[in-house]
């Protein structure tokens, strides 16, 4: 969406809005980008199936707290992704897919040699804002070097990539984690290096237009709304549902999130255009979307969790009665 915003700018006759810096083909730049949507993708789900052998090696029996691994990037990066998108609009697309790409590769490294789980989970959030950056720079790229005919093909094929790389990501995670599961963060590393090296020597330059400034505070208040909502469903078995820290923490997010909606009803620049939910193809997918994303995240916290939850119980239970 914040992609095509620009497609107007990008077909204006005449104007010399694409400078290259060698003789890259909408097919190389495809592959540049993709490997950077494929690093974002991979992650949101390949770390469900290292979390056992992260308990065990972090000594962390917390199963609440552990999910963090899981909450803090998927919080960051859904919050991030249109904050950063609109602001990157405004810049040269090319520089903002790479330090996105940078930043995310780092961060990757960082969380693979994170030395407990307080750092791991600050570092998973770094990998986030990467990701949302390089997520829709990547696609203004794929957009800006491909002819008006073919675009709507080539935002298949770049969605396809994404959700390719969604569904391997149990698969690729259970194969690394045979080795270590710092793996699970190491693999981005020689990915995020070749496309940073050929993405600096072959993209193209794209430059940026003119674009309101993006409304901050309600990404603010989304992040905060979806943090603290988070928490309350997190910790509600452990604190107790009728415990004030539930209540404040579920009240407060519900108080975030109806800010952020009606910032998002009566801003001059929403973070989410309104408008777009009464569109019934726009609200229908989105729903079938959530639904299904909630429930295939939730299978497999679950199916991947229960090591770490449910071995260190058997084993006490067998002390119990060798007692």
């Amino acid at each position: 969406m914040l992609a095509m915003e620009s497609i107007s700018q990008l077909d204006r006759p005449g104007a010399p809005w694409l400078r290259r810096r060698g003789d890259a083909s909408p097919a190389l730049v495809m592959c540049i980008v993709c490997a950077g949507v494929v690093l974002a993708s991979l992650d949101l789900f390949i770390v469900n199936v290292a979390l056992p052998d992260i308990a065990r090696d972090l000594h962390q029996r917390d199963l609440s707290t552990l999910s963090w691994v899981l909450n803090a990037y998927a919080i960051v990066y859904a919050a991030a992704l249109v904050l950063l998108g609109r602001l990157s609009e405004g810049r040269r697309r090319e520089n903002g897919f790479l330090l996105g790409v940078a930043v995310f590769t780092l961060a990757s490294a960082a969380c693979g040699a994170a030395p407990d789980l307080a750092v791991l989970v600050a570092f998973r959030i770094v990998q986030a804002v990467g990701a949302a950056l390089l997520t829709p720079t990547s696609l203004s790229l794929v957009l800006a070097t491909t002819a008006p005919q073919r675009r709507h093909s080539s935002v298949r094929a770049w969605t396809a990539v994404g959700g390719l790389a969604a569904a391997l990501g149990p698969v690729v995670g259970g194969l690394l984690v045979t080795a270590s599961w710092r793996w699970v963060f190491y693999v981005n590393v020689p990915i995020g290096l070749l496309a940073l090296v050929v993405g600096w020597l072959r993209l193209p330059r794209v430059p940026g237009h003119p674009v309101p400034r993006p409304d901050a505070i309600g990404a603010v208040l989304v992040t905060t709304g979806a943090a603290v909502l988070t928490l309350g469903l997190v910790e509600g078995n452990d604190w107790g549902w009728a415990n004030v820290r539930t209540v404040v923490a579920l009240a407060v997010a519900v108080a975030a999130l109806a800010a952020f909606a009606r910032r998002c009803a009566r801003h001059s620049s929403p973070l989410i255009d309104a408008a777009l939910f009464r569109v019934r193809a726009f609200s229908g997918s989105s729903l079938v979307a959530v639904v299904f994303s909630v429930a295939f995240a939730a299978m497999l916290f679950s199916r991947a969790s229960w090591p770490a939850s449910g071995r260190p119980r058997r084993a006490e239970a067998q002390q119990g009665r060798a007692r």
